[in-house]
């Protein structure tokens, strides 16, 4: 099989893959509805109502437009406590015991010196609305949102847990205990304590409520939007749009290991104690926003008796290494697939701890990108030598195809049968060719995974004016390297990488054997140009692994062709020969 055509083949399915491979079951999840109760329902003191006819915390109404509310001025109210762990800080809104404003220390919102820390959490009405918030159902009323809770402490830290309290005129007394580890994982104990004379039905609850105009574009190989586990099964879906369309969304699969809203570096997740007691559920508010709820079935609180539920809160960065210890340690099933690596989950981590790996090592990520191309031709160097060794075996057998091509021109299964004999008499794989350039395929599609995906890339610099590998080449020629103020879009914003990308894949095509047809031959002439263009938006990292592929494949060939000098000969009469045909058509 001619180099050339596998080199076509690989990268056409290459695009299938990345174009295509994630696309399958996700968005073919059913819709069910959630049960959309008022707040008010009505229950009975003397048993629990069933679980379906509460599994509402709101009313499911629109909610309408309000003027914005401007951040600073949210987060300056004195009723608040505060939030100082090692990775995270912000404060807790006592009014409405809501955890609305949580920053992440170690990533920045742009790569920019004087960038703030990313805001995750915000308070409602911000521009940037989202929110935890752990409260209770008690027979059948939800408390109000404009309760002030007291405060045992003023600092939530690793250290300093903090216990929020309130009682009711009703005799029931309310907890929440909030602890925070070294991550971004927040543990909630919430209690009810009946002091009354009567019996009560108490659900306790917890939510997460955010605007979806500040996350992240869902796209084909990355979900935004409503995820979690459930049972075996992980839902990447609905959408947000779909969401909207849909009203309410039950997810199925069993009961929930954790569930919340996810972007492409971010996760907010709800970990219930107790999941069979759990009822999991997403809803759209209108105005794009949209809330995840959990409710605990409803329990008979008598007098002189309580009950606690406890559950987990996830909000910060979505960290293989930290989601994967989250599972190990505190047995969160599935909690590493909060990050969508798809179907090739088993390369793309692989992948990513020897990127970190190297990283570590060099200190450099683009440094860390060539290294692990270079690491990843030495591996394949043997199996290139045995493509070589086949395409000069290929071209020594072709007189003698050519002559059974002749020979039984009008019979072509005799035909494909003496050919088939040839390569066996001559130890001649035809398919041996296309090995390296298959294998280089998953690399490829996990290399573009790791770098959409792990925040460990984000932000990532290389030199001179590339600051983010996990974003495009920002030095474009047509806007004059930023000169003209005006950015091209899409794949009209060629930068310095794609130049190099199409130049050094031009020169790998030259350097060849090049016996093709002149339709074969016109492909091969513009590939390089047209993948330029195509490659153009893609993450500058991806873009610097193959152009180092390239320059690699261009080292590796010369040296191979002074192992195979028939294979150089070929290549040089060939040229010879198309640039004789070229004059004679001029």
């Amino acid at each position: 099989m001619d180099n050339q055509r596998n080199l076509l083949l690989a990268v056409a399915l290459s695009g299938l893959l990345i174009l295509g491979w994630d696309m399958g079951m996700r968005y073919f999840y059913p819709a069910a509805s959630l049960s959309a109760q008022a707040d008010t329902v009505a229950t009975s003191s003397e048993a629990p109502p069933p679980a379906a006819t509460s599994a509402a915390i709101g009313d499911g109404a629109p909610v309408a437009a309000q003027a914005p509310v401007d951040l600073d001025a949210a987060l300056a109210s004195p009723e608040r406590v505060r939030i100082d762990a090692p990775r995270v800080e912000g404060s807790i809104n006592l009014v409405g015991a809501r955890l609305d404003d949580i920053e992440l220390k170690d990533h920045r919102e742009t790569v920019k010196q004087d960038s703030r820390p990313v805001q995750l959490f915000a308070p409602q009405g911000t521009p940037g609305q989202y929110f935890a918030e752990f409260g209770f159902l008690a027979n059948g009323q939800r408390l109000p949102d404009n309760i002030r809770w007291q405060a045992s402490g003023d600092l939530l830290s690793p250290a300093t847990p903090v216990t929020l309290t309130h009682q009711s005129e009703d005799g029931l007394s309310y907890s929440i205990k909030l602890s925070i580890d070294d991550n971004y994982m927040i543990d909630v104990v919430q209690t009810v304590a009946n002091t009354g004379e009567g019996g009560a039905v108490v659900q306790p609850f917890g939510l997460i409520n955010r605007t979806s105009t500040t996350a992240s574009p869902s796209t084909f190989n990355a979900h935004s939007g409503p995820m979690g586990a459930f049972g075996e099964t992980v839902e990447y879906g609905p959408d947000y749009d779909d969401l909207a369309d849909e009203g309410t969304h039950t997810p199925e699969g069993g009961a929930p290991d954790w569930f919340g809203f996810s972007d492409i570096y971010w996760l907010s997740a709800l970990i219930p104690g107790d999941q069979q007691d759990a009822t999991p559920g997403f809803r759209s508010l209108g105005n794009d926003l949209y809330r995840s709820d959990l409710i605990y079935a409803p329990q008979t609180v008598a007098p002189g008796a309580s009950i606690t539920r406890s559950t987990r809160l996830f909000a910060g960065a979505k960290e293989s290494v930290v989601l994967d210890r989250y599972r190990d340690t505190l047995g969160i099933e599935n909690f590493g697939k909060a990050i969508d690596w798809g179907w090739f989950e088993w390369f793309v981590k692989p992948m990513v701890w020897l990127l970190r790996t190297l990283y570590e090592f060099a200190g450099n990520f683009g440094v860390a990108i060539i290294l692990l191309t270079v690491i990843i031709r030495g591996i394949m160097f043997p199996i290139a030598q045995k493509q070589f060794a086949s395409m000069a075996a290929m071209k020594a057998v072709q007189p003698k195809m050519k002559a059974i091509q002749e020979r039984y021109k009008d019979d072509k299964q005799r035909q494909q049968q003496e050919i088939m004999k040839l390569y066996k008499d001559e130890k001649v794989n035809p398919l041996a060719g296309c090995l390296p350039l298959l294998i280089q395929i998953p690399i490829f599609f996990a290399l573009y995974k790791a770098l959409i995906l792990a925040i460990e890339m984000r932000h990532k610099p290389f030199v001179l004016w590339i600051e983010d590998l996990s974003a495009p080449d920002p030095a474009k020629i047509l806007n004059l390297f930023g000169l003209l103020p005006f950015d091209p879009p899409g794949f009209l914003g060629i930068g310095i990488l794609a130049v190099l990308l199409g130049i050094t894949m031009w020169l790998t095509f030259r350097l060849n054997p090049t016996a093709m047809d002149p339709v074969q031959q016109q492909i091969f002439a513009f590939m390089p140009w047209i993948l330029m263009f195509v490659m153009a938006p893609f993450a500058a990292g991806l873009l610097l692994y193959w152009v180092t592929s390239n320059l690699l494949t261009l080292a590796q060939q010369s040296y191979l062709y002074s192992k195979h000098p028939q294979l150089r000969a070929q290549a040089d009469k060939d040229k010879a020969d198309q640039a004789l045909a070229e004059k004679r058509k001029g």
